[in-house]
């Protein structure tokens, strides 16, 4: 699990790793799987990884309220880690270095395109353009992909 966007290798606490790979096996049983990942968020509930996990999961099972709001919360996080406002609308170029890929911002410009691509497909395009007119501020060089997005929402 150390290619998450914004994550320094080793981020996983002692443990996390295994209920991740037990959810990743356990992925065609549903309910096991989210319990594993339920459990791995209870162990560790400021890891990062395991939020990119949870609300990937709920995304590809079709989940999209859960992953919506899991993707909220990993928002949160990040913001408290990075030390920058939650708030997407109220930040700008100059609230924190987005340019770091190994740190909580870039973690949170990740999860701001999930959760423009989440509302996408929730048929929130409103949503989704501002949070991609956002990302294109705080990333002008695309670090994150939002580009890819971003042609998706133009269809």
């Amino acid at each position: 699990m150390n290619a998450i966007p914004g994550i320094a290798d080793g981020a996983l606490p002692p443990g996390v790793a295994d209920w991740l790979a037990q959810a990743v096996a356990s992925y065609p049983n549903t309910e096991r799987a989210e319990f594993l990942l339920c459990t791995a968020q209870a162990l560790a509930p400021e890891c990062l990884p395991v939020y990119f996990a949870l609300y990937k999961f709920y995304f590809y099972k079709r989940m999209l309220p859960q992953a919506e709001e899991v993707a909220l919360h990993a928002l949160e996080i990040a913001a408290r880690q990075g030390g920058f406002s939650p708030d997407w609308a109220r930040l700008d170029a100059h609230s924190t270095d987005w340019r770091r890929v190994d740190a909580p911002q870039h973690f949170y410009l990740f999860t701001l395109k999930a959760l423009a691509f989440i509302r996408l497909r929730l048929g929130r395009s409103e949503d989704s353009h501002a949070l991609l007119a956002k990302l294109q501020e705080l990333d002008p060089l695309d670090t994150v992909g939002a580009s890819v997005i971003r042609d998706l929402a133009a269809d």
